[in-house]
């Protein structure tokens, strides 16, 4: 098992930190990652949630593409030898909508090594909706809209296996990202039924393995105060082992402090 970090962010990102991405791989560096993946945020239809105000932190903009890639590049070219600066994208599951998930990974075919796919939209009131923006804007637009915490979770799950099947076509490596995003704000909201999502989650292996689709070992909900806990549970990652299912670790940093985060529970979990 290679020390790798799956999953991370740059200045690109519209709600990240300002740092140039040496900070972050100095970092990766010094805690003996030997493989590191860039993976940012790509543009997103207009008008995709009806907020102009979240619209423009959630991803770059078309045409900065070509100056993330070129910057990630060069680092890729800067760090060689020392560290395999991976160059990736992650993208989002636009439900009904692989047109334009196609039109931003076209040009970049031959650069990709990584595509993660998440699902952090689901429709509700007024039109899509970020899942994990803030508990009460959660509360008003997805959970009054669909009633209860379980149909939300149902619903979300539904999406998460149409995103695997979306991920196929990806280039590159791909994996889904932090499958248990739905529980950010978890201690905010009304509780989330675990056998629901023990339920959910196991209906999703045999589509990852079918799929060749890896998983995001996702360890931000461990520092998100709402959520406390890693987005994929130990259990899970012990299953998708014996099922021959790639695991990889992900920090999801967007500052550089958080390079390498929750690594021991991801090394814990891959060996217990």
């Amino acid at each position: 098992m290679i020390k790798w970090d799956g999953h991370s962010h740059t200045k690109f990102c519209k709600h990240g930190h300002p740092d140039e991405l040496e900070r972050y791989l100095d970092r990766a560096v010094k805690l003996g990652f030997v493989r590191y993946s860039v993976t940012e945020h790509p543009s997103l239809p207009e008008r995709l949630v009806d907020d102009e105000q979240l619209m423009a932190e959630l991803a770059m903009d078309f045409s900065e593409m070509p100056a993330y890639f070129e910057y990630v590049r060069e680092y890729k070219k800067r760090y060689e030898g020392r560290l395999d600066v991976a160059i990736g994208l992650e993208f989002d599951y636009l439900h009904d909508n692989y047109a334009f998930t196609e039109r931003i990974a076209e040009p970049w075919a031959d650069v990709l090594e990584d595509s993660v796919m998440s699902v952090h939209y689901l429709p509700g009131r007024g039109g899509m909706r970020c899942i994990d923006y803030k508990p009460d804007d959660f509360r008003v637009h997805l959970l009054e809209y669909y009633g209860t915490m379980e149909k939300v979770v149902d619903e979300y799950f539904d999406h998460v296996e149409l995103a695997i099947a979306t991920a196929v076509r990806l280039p590159g490596r791909k994996r889904l990202g932090h499958i248990g995003l739905i529980e950010k704000f978890r201690r905010e909201l009304p509780p989330v039924d675990e056998a629901q999502i023990r339920e959910r989650l196991v209906k999703v292996l045999p589509l990852l393995k079918k799929s060749g689709v890896g998983v995001d070992v996702n360890t931000a909900g461990l520092r998100v105060a709402a959520c406390g806990k890693p987005y994929v549970p130990e259990w899970f990652i012990r299953e998708c082992i014996a099922a021959g299912i790639e695991c990889v670790y992900g920090s999801d940093s967007h500052k550089p402090e958080q390079v390498g985060f929750g690594w021991d529970y991801y090394e814990q979990a891959m060996h217990g």
